[in-house]
Parts: C-alpha cells; structure tokens; sequence
C-alpha cells in the first residue's frame, strides 16, 4: 500500500514537471486566489481595531454620570471607573465639570477639565495658539473670542457663584481659541485644578468621558461591568459614534466577503481550465491505462491528486504573499503596521486545496467517462 502510494505521488510530480508550462497557469491562478484570501481575512481581523483607533478621532464613545439626579461624580467613583475599564482598550479618560462664569458682566459656561486627556479624547479640536501648560491659562471657543474680542495672549478675567453662594474671581491668559463646529466654540475650558481653586471645591466631576478601542459587543460588556459594580453610576454611549463605527466596520466587513468570494471563483475557473486541457493533451494516455484495465476511481484519483498537489503549493505561495498584501494596504491605508495570522497560513491553504480539487472534478468526469478505444483512436 505504501509502495503505492510512492508511486502514485511520484507519477503525479513527474506529470507537473512534464507540463509545467501549462500547469504554472493554474499555479499562478491559485497563488493569486491565496494571496487575496488570506489577506482580505487577515485584514478582516485586523480592520475593525484599525478603524476603531481611527474612529477615535471623533471624540469619545462612552460617557459616565451620577445615578442621582443633580448629583455629580466623585472623585473616587472616578478612580473606581477608571480601575475596571481594560487599560489595553482605554485611549483616554477625560474629567468634565460645568460652572457657569461671568466676563465683562456676559454669562459663558466653564468647563474644567483634564487638557492632557482631552487630547486623547477629542483630537478633532482645530485650535489656534496653544494648550495650557501651567496654572492661570484657558482656551475660548472661537464664538467666545469674537464675542469679547479676544485672542491668544490676552488675559481674561472670570467671575462666579459656587454652591454656597460665595463670590470668586480669578484672572487667567488666554493661551489658544478652539474651533470644533459644535458646542465647544461657545465654551471656556480651564483645568480642572484651577476650578477647583477658584470655587474651593475639590472632587466633584460632571461628566466623565471615555474613549474606549471597542465597539458593539465589547463596548456593552465594558458598560455592564461598571454599573454592575458601581450602583450610583449611569453608563451612557454616545450612539452618533459607535453606531456609525458598527455600521462602516459591517459594511467593509461584507465587501471583504463578497472579494473573496469573486477570488475564490475566478481561481476555481482558472485552475478547472488548465486541468481540461491538461485532460485533453492525455487522452491517449487515458486510454491506454484504461485498455490496460485501469479502473476509473485510479484514473480520477490520479486527476486529484494533481490538483490537491496545485492546490497545497498555490496556497503555500499565495499565503506568503497574502500576508505581504496586508501589510501594505495596512500600511498605505492606515498608516500602522498589523498583527500577521500566520495561523490561516494552513488554512489557505486547505481552502486552495479543496478548491482546486472541485475545479478538477469536470475534467476528471470527462476523463473516467473515456472509451479506451476512441481515445486510442485520437477521437
């Protein structure tokens, strides 16, 4: 049985190198259909991390506040937060707190907020100057700086109430005007110390803003941990973000599919074509194996065999490629390089093998159904 086998496998490598000529068309055929394979897959996996990190840019797509209405969070509710959201997934966690000032006797709304992490959280701010690097400096919105006439360098003074009614006042540099098209260019942003040095109260957060590498599933894991384990703390998406990630992430997701499919097609084609007229070239020798009392499952498994072997090379060197492919439209693309899979390297090639076998299926059909005379005859 083994001799066999040998033997089989031995006639099968010496008709490849008699017709590799022709045969290196079908080889091609499954090295192209490999390459895309395993690359459009690869980047399947890799797509929806590429396009969340991408989609960060946006702002924030989860958000955290009291249970309690006009309650605000703690500062140790927030270090709570923090501690159960999975640092591999956390781009940034931004502080938010409201207070409403006075400039030149105008009412604005006062954000404090934490200007590192609002860098992470909404890199979408146009700004013009610069972010805050010390106490006693602000950014404007720029509805506030054409409002008040103010620009980069000038000093501003604000004016408030805290919650037991006693009066601040505190001057601050403007050191940048944000530009975002939405609310914040009617705002005023400080740092979250120096609020709380003017109002004398430390501790207290609005909102809690986060940007999380996670979309649909995950995000809701991440947002049922939290209120299962803090009772006083609400979890909120903001559904303009990830509903948009989800939906641009499934839409490239099906068209990777649909690719695929038209590869796997166009190499079934490729390689179904050269095995007929590799079926056609042998009809003399189809018909004397058989007139030498050949049975029809030897002629066909020999058929197979061929194509198996096409099949398991093509997919070896199409994986090869297929990896290199995506890496370079992660590259090109994204601009970051990607996790390789090798692991669906030997499932490439498994998907190229059995393809080349069911596109060798009609070739070898017509050979088994072969009259030994009629094809000795040249007919």
């Amino acid at each position: 049985m083994l001799s066999n086998r040998k033997f089989a496998l031995k006639m099968c490598f010496f008709s490849l190198v008699r017709r590799r000529s022709r045969l290196l068309i079908a080889l091609i055929g499954a090295s192209i259909g490999a390459s895309v394979l395993l690359g459009l897959v690869t980047l399947c996996y890799d797509i929806p991390k590429q396009l969340s990190r991408e989609f960060r840019s946006y702002g924030a797509n989860m958000v955290f506040v009291s249970k309690q209405v006009a309650q605000r969070l703690t500062r140790g509710e927030a270090e709570k937060i923090l501690a159960l959201l999975p640092p591999s997934r956390l781009v940034g966690l931004t502080p938010l707190r409201y207070e409403t000032v006075r400039s030149n006797m105008l009412p604005y709304t006062a954000v404090g907020l934490d200007f590192e992490e609002i860098k992470k959280t909404s890199p979408f701010w146009h700004l013009t100057g610069s972010y805050p690097n010390k106490g006693g400096q602000l950014l404007i919105g720029v509805d506030v700086s054409e409002a008040t006439s103010l620009a980069p360098g000038q000093s501003m003074t604000l004016t408030g109430r805290n919650s037991k009614n006693e009066r601040y006042e505190k001057d601050f540099t403007v050191s940048g005007v944000v530009s975002t098209g939405g609310v914040e260019d009617g705002f005023i942003f400080i740092s979250l110390a120096d609020m709380e040095l003017a109002t004398k109260e430390a501790g207290a957060i609005d909102i809690l803003e986060a940007s999380l590498t996670a979309d649909g599933g995950p995000l809701e894991e991440i947002k049922n941990k939290v209120e299962n384990s803090l009772d006083t703390v609400e979890v909120k998406m903001v559904t303009r973000v990830t509903r948009s990630e989800k939906t641009v992430i499934a839409k490239l997701t099906f068209l990777v599919y649909i690719v695929s499919a038209v590869v796997l097609s166009l190499s079934t084609i490729c390689v179904s074509t050269t095995m007929m007229t590799v079926v056609l070239e042998r009809r003399g020798e189809i018909g004397l194996k058989k007139a030498l009392g050949a049975e029809s499952k030897s002629v066909a498994g020999e058929f197979l065999l061929e194509g198996l072997l096409l099949g398991l090379i093509g997919g070896f060197f199409g994986a090869l490629g297929g990896l290199g492919f995506a890496a370079l439209v992660s590259k090109s693309v994204f601009g970051r390089s990607f996790t390789p899979e090798f692991h669906l390297v030997p499932a490439t090639m498994l998907v190229m093998a059995i393809v080349a076998v069911i596109a060798s299926m009609i070739p070898v059909k017509r050979a088994v159904n072969a009259e030994p005379a009629l094809a000795l005859r040249g007919e």
